[in-house]
Order: C-alpha cells, then sequence, then structure tokens
C-alpha cells in the first residue's frame, strides 16, 4: 500500500508572479478620451497628450502645470475632473494662459489672428494652405505639384521615387569596348 503522505499532492504556491512583472494599478483605465482622441492609460500624462493631432510635448507639458497636475501621473488614473481640466486647457491655451508662442496658428492667414488648431481642424486648415500656396505659385507650392521636397532638402541622393517606385542610382550608359577587329 501506498504511503498516504506520498499519494496527497503537495499545494500549488499562491499566485506566483513572474519575475520583472510590476502589480497592477487598481482603477487604471486603458483608455481615456480627450479632445476626441483615446489616449494610452499606462503612459504618463505629459507624454500621452502629445498623441493628439496638434498638440506637442511643450504644450502637453504647460497644460500639465498650468491644470496643476504631475506629469508623471498616468492618464489611466486622472479622475473625471482633471480629465475635463485637461481638455479645457488643451482646446483653448489662451484662455488658460499658456504663451501665444506655444500655438500652433499663430499669425493665420486669413483672419491674422493667433489661435490653436486640433486634430481635424488643423489638418483642413494646412490642406488649406497648400492649396493656396499652390494657387499663388508661390516656391513652396511649386514645390508641392512637382512632388519634390518643400524644406531644401537635397534631392541628388533622396527623394528618388517616382510613382510609387524606388529609382536608386542612375549610372551614364558606358561604351561598348573595342573589339580589337575581330568579330
Amino acid at each position: 500500500m501506498a504511503n498516504p503522505e506520498q499519494s496527497a499532492k503537495p499545494a500549488a504556491p499562491a499566485a506566483a508572479k513572474p519575475a520583472g512583472m510590476r502589480p497592477a494599478v487598481p482603477d487604471l483605465k486603458h483608455l481615456v478620451r480627450i479632445a476626441n482622441t483615446d489616449l494610452d492609460g499606462k503612459k504618463t500624462i505629459g507624454f500621452a497628450l502629445a498623441n493628439i493631432k496638434g498638440v506637442g510635448i511643450p504644450l502637453a507639458h504647460a497644460a500639465c502645470r498650468v491644470a496643476k497636475i504631475d506629469v508623471q501621473k498616468k492618464s489611466g488614473s486622472l479622475s473625471e475632473t482633471e480629465v475635463k481640466r485637461i481638455e479645457e486647457i488643451v482646446r483653448d491655451p489662451v484662455k488658460a494662459g499658456i504663451p501665444s508662442w506655444l500655438l500652433n496658428r499663430r499669425f493665420d492667414y486669413e483672419t491674422g489672428q493667433t489661435r490653436h488648431l486640433l486634430a481635424a481642424d488643423l489638418q483642413f486648415a494646412v490642406e488649406n494652405d497648400i492649396k493656396i500656396m499652390k494657387k499663388i505659385k508661390s516656391y513652396k507650392g511649386v514645390r508641392h505639384i512637382l512632388g519634390q521636397p518643400v524644406r531644401g532638402q537635397r534631392t541628388r541622393s533622396n527623394f528618388r521615387k517616382n510613382k510609387g517606385k524606388v529609382l536608386g542610382v542612375r549610372r551614364a550608359s558606358s561604351a561598348k569596348p573595342a573589339t580589337g577587329g575581330k568579330t
């Protein structure tokens, strides 16, 4: 007969965690919605805000400072009031007291005002600016029309694409070597 001590299975260790795993933060939302953009809840708020089109890292840090929220705080652990406060600041930074040199639309071409645009409004404004440049045939507009680089980059070694195909370097055709009279 088998020994009763040997036949009993040993108890499994209670919830052993793999090495290197961080403990889960309670009440951490995985997605936070600010300015019609889903932000990763695991990222710090200073860098998560930079995923909103039209908001860079300097403006994100300034918004956190104005809202009195720690930049290193995870965006998923923000309360609803903090989210609303940050959203108001990001939508209208001038009203919150952020300096005008941090805004992305200074001295607008049509209105002359300094504004800050986000997401679809920013995309629409940039497309309109390019259309105006093409229409008045400014240097940048002509470069856009030709599909060439606009901001002064060199074209000898880069921008070698022709309708989606990579061209590479083209060498001049060399003359055929002389055969010396033999055929």
